[in-house]
């Protein structure tokens, strides 16, 4: 029988006695209780004491708005008092569904998306899974059985599902629950600071994956290679950006082998790097494109799916064949959430959210590079309004800490303390993604705040903590 924490309050002893945390240690959940969160205001969150906190990860990369915007919880109203639920099954849509899809083609970034189509889902795991079962469908449907693998990278992140966490890169997605699945191929993550060798350039970093993509894909057979997916900026293996040139290599690499180019814009979506999508950022030519999360501020679940205009035709025509396009979910296309995506992106135009993110990231960026030279801060790195701190036990040979020391968990406890809300990622890397709303002084804040935190780090580790 779990023992519950003394000073635990009666919704943390339910959450303890009942509740199966995602990514949580379980055990010392157990011991500690939750931090339970019971209201929103802008970019803070109050618990159930009161307390409140800057919320410096949007909570999960997402809550673009902040916890408190109106117009998203008129429009959630409004839409269930209309129609609260329908489905898209059966060529029956739901208004807000023709609305919504006709809204995102308008802001698909690349020409092939725009004149594809769209298939929506409740998150970017199911957006992800989605984009494994229509590569297969696709080659099988062209007559090529055996090109079915895909190329995914160490550190990357997918999403839960059976087939987006195969494709995710990070060890304790696949432990004890027999993953990855057959056919994932991995190639190395595009961090320079973590996988740089001594004396290597960037430019020499970039070669040496390029040619690592080429040597895999001619052991494997481009026949039997199928697609190669990844994040503009790796978000949860830690806030990983590729060197200049890495996904022109890339790109170059998969054309001239026809592979798939799955691009996940779960996390970069809608603004988060002070363009509309990632694709912008470093001009890439998807395929497919997943996006989640920032689609409605993540207020209602909801993810979608881009399709190019060239695999809607494959589909469409082997769908003749079976009788039906065997794929979907109850809640594809849910008209709540399509209004509350609909206002979200009305929000995002008329507010001008994504330039007010370009006017106000150079001071999280310039903030964060004050950390640099820190003495157990190995790297600094960010774009737009994501950044990252790379903790590490000598800088200067880049050597990180001990995993078990807890290094990472710690500053984020600190961080807790002092009324900011963190991420450690693997490899102690402290993550930071705040709502896009988020105005300069409470930038400086957020920074204040993360200084307190380093401090009191530093401290503990020099009193072998």
């Amino acid at each position: 029988m779990t023992r519950l924490p003394v000073e635990t309050s009666p919704a943390g002893r339910n959450d303890i006695a009942h509740h199966l945390h995602p990514y949580t240690q379980l055990r010392q959940l157990e011991r500690e209780g939750p931090l339970v969160i019971v209201r929103g205001d802008g970019v803070y969150v109050v618990d159930e004491h009161g307390k409140r906190y800057l919320e410096g990860m949007a909570g999960l990369w997402c809550a673009s708005l902040g916890f408190s915007e109106p117009r998203l919880a008129v429009a959630a109203e409004r839409q269930m008092r209309v129609l609260p639920y329908y489905h898209t099954f059966s060529g029956k849509v739901p208004g807000p569904v023709t609305e919504l899809a006709a809204k995102l083609m308008a802001w698909a970034p690349v020409p092939s998306l725009k004149s594809g189509r769209i298939l929506f889902a409740n998150s970017g795991s199911e957006a992800n899974d989605t984009a494994y079962k229509l590569v297969h469908y696709y080659n099988n449907a062209r007559g090529r059985p055996l090109k079915k693998k895909i190329i995914a990278r160490q550190r990357g992140y997918h999403g839960v599902t059976a087939a987006a966490a195969s494709m995710s890169g990070l060890p304790m997605m696949h432990r004890h629950f027999d993953l990855p699945l057959p056919g994932i191929l991995r190639v190395s993550a595009p961090h320079f600071y973590g996988n740089g060798l001594a004396g290597e350039s960037e430019d020499q970093f970039v070669a040496r994956l390029a040619q690592e993509l080429e040597d895999l894909i001619a052991a494997e057979g481009a026949d039997t290679i199928a697609a190669f997916i990844a994040e503009p900026v790796q978000g949860a293996g830690g806030v990983i950006i590729p060197p200049p040139g890495y996904f022109e290599r890339v790109q170059a690499i998969l054309k001239r082998h026809d592979i798939l180019f799955l691009v996940d814009e779960v996390i970069t979506g809608f603004g988060r790097l002070g363009q509309p999508f990632g694709t912008q950022v470093f001009g890439l030519q998807p395929d497919m494109m997943t996006v989640a999360k920032m689609l409605t501020s993540a207020y209602v679940p909801m993810s979608a799916l881009f399709v190019s205009d060239a695999i809607y035709q494959t589909l469409a025509d082997a769908s003749t064949e079976v009788g039906v396009f065997g794929h979907g979910y109850t809640y594809s296309g849910h008209p709540l959430a399509c209004a509350v995506a609909l206002e979200t992106l009305r929000i995002y135009e008329s507010d001008d959210v994504i330039g007010h993110v370009r006017r106000v990231a150079p001071r999280l960026q310039a903030g964060l590079q004050r950390f640099a030279g820190h003495p157990i801060v190995g790297h600094v790195r960010g774009l737009g309004l994501i950044g990252a701190i790379e903790l590490a036990e000598d800088p200067a040979a880049r050597k990180p800490f001990e995993a078990q020391r807890g290094v990472g968990a710690y500053f984020v406890r600190r961080a807790q303390e002092h009324g900011l809300i963190t991420r450690a990622l693997g490899g102690d890397v402290i993550a930071f993604s705040p709502p896009l709303i988020i105005s300069e002084a409470e930038i400086d804040l957020l920074l204040e705040r993360a200084a307190l935190a380093l401090s009191d780090t530093l401290d503990w580790v020099r009193g072998g903590g």
